[in-house]
């Protein structure tokens, strides 16, 4: 059918989106726009998909990997955050988006907002936890230092270092300390350590500048390197009032590399001070004991077992010769004694005994051979042998005949 000349021009939905593509595009080359993060996905090929919000509308967005990997904090939903960059129309979806070149969190700094989520991070790891700082070695033998060779840090080291304690062999390990490619020489000369030998202590760190200048110390590749190697690490970050991850895993702190320098090793001087303090200390103990053990002697060497020492013996010899004597005089009234008792029981045997009767003018008859005392006239017979006991001799007879009683 031809077309009247008053009617509408006819787009195809490709054709409309085109245009719209095109004119805002041009319209919209740089918007900043402001809302709340949500539906925050990030793909396997490292772009980040997320919608932008408020009470009022959303808008959808895309942060290119190219974009992302430069981004310092984590993107999270429910994040406030301004973006930048242009819009664009998908006619595949039929939606337009900003393609987000640079995004930055409200009412905080990108950088700080970064340190604060990698600073619970590591914290929530036990990076932090004062149990695993590990004590700086009181005589350093090999101290490595990873800093940047030209910088004024270095000298400054190095000059208080060979002062204070010239014992000690100083290894540079040369690194970036800023700007690209500075987080990865740190962290690999800090790796390096476990191959050197004989390193007792690790310096870390550089002079002053912006958080910016100094956010090498704030990455955690960094971070990671200071908790794995194997000797103590102190961080010398020349920024007194910013604290950076470094200064927080490493095992000690120091406000200046100068400082760094002057806690890692003792003063010489001081040393040699002291230990001449220490000399004279020993040497007047000493002293004060020999001049004691002197007195103790002397003391001793009064006493009467030296002035006197035969005193003793003789003491000795005539409380013996006591003893001697109380013995005897006990063992003689012992005697005495025993003598007496055994008089008096000897006369009462004397007047027990049958010889005694025989004295007196009785004899006592036995019968022989058997010696058995006769009592009775039943006990013998005419012709037996019996055998008087008179007090002085004996008579054997043989027994004639027996008159009983009548």
């Amino acid at each position: 059918m031809p077309s009247s000349p008053d009617a509408p021009e006819v787009l195809t939905v490709g054709q409309l989106s085109a245009v719209l593509r095109g004119v805002v595009e041009q319209c919209f080359p740089d918007v900043w726009v402001a809302g709340e993060v949500s539906n925050c996905q990030r793909a396997g090929s490292g772009h980040i998909y997320f919608t932008l919000k408020d009470e009022e509308a959303q808008l959808k967005a895309i942060l290119w990997k190219s974009a992302a990997t430069k981004l310092k904090f984590e993107l999270r939903d429910g994040m406030e955050v301004i973006a930048n960059g242009p819009l664009e129309v998908y006619p595949a979806r039929g939606q337009y988006q900003i393609i987000c070149q640079r995004l930055q969190p409200q009412g905080i700094g990108s950088l700080e907002l970064a340190l604060r989520q990698l600073q619970e991070k590591l914290s929530a790891e036990g990076l932090f936890d004062p149990a695993r700082k590990r004590p700086l070695p009181e005589f350093p033998r090999t101290i490595a230092l990873v800093t940047s060779p030209s910088g004024a840090a270095v000298r400054d080291m190095l000059q208080i270092l060979t002062r204070r304690w010239p014992l000690a062999r100083v290894l540079l390990l040369p690194v970036l300390v800023q700007g690209e490619g500075a987080k990865e020489q740190i962290a690999a000369a800090l790796g390096s350590v476990a191959q050197l030998p004989d390193v007792d202590v690790v310096i870390c760190g550089r002079g002053g500048g912006s958080l910016e200048d100094l956010w090498a110390f704030n990455e955690e590749i960094v971070a990671r390197a200071i908790a794995a190697c194997p000797v103590p690490v102190v961080s010398a970050v020349g920024h007194e009032i910013d604290v950076t991850i470094a200064d927080l895993v490493a095992d000690r702190r120091a406000l200046t590399p100068s400082e760094a320098a002057e806690i890692v090793v003792p003063n010489v001087e001081e040393l040699r001070t002291l230990l001449h303090r220490q000399r004279e200390r020993l040497t007047a103990a000493l002293h004060n004991r020999a001049r004691q053990a002197r007195l103790t002697l002397d003391a001793l060497s009064q006493r009467r077992c030296f002035t006197r020492p035969l005193d003793a013996i003789h003491d000795r010899a005539t409380r013996l010769d006591d003893l001697e004597a109380r013995m005897v005089r006990a063992v003689r009234g012992l005697t005495a004694r025993n003598r007496a008792e055994v008089n008096a029981l000897a006369g009462q045997l004397d007047a027990l005994s049958p010889l005694g009767v025989l004295s007196r003018g009785y004899s006592l008859t036995k019968r022989l051979p058997d010696g058995q005392v006769l009592s009775s006239t039943m006990d013998i017979k005419p012709g037996d042998r019996i055998s008087t006991l008179l007090a002085a001799g004996a008579i054997v007879s043989v027994v004639d005949s027996i008159i009983a009683d009548e």
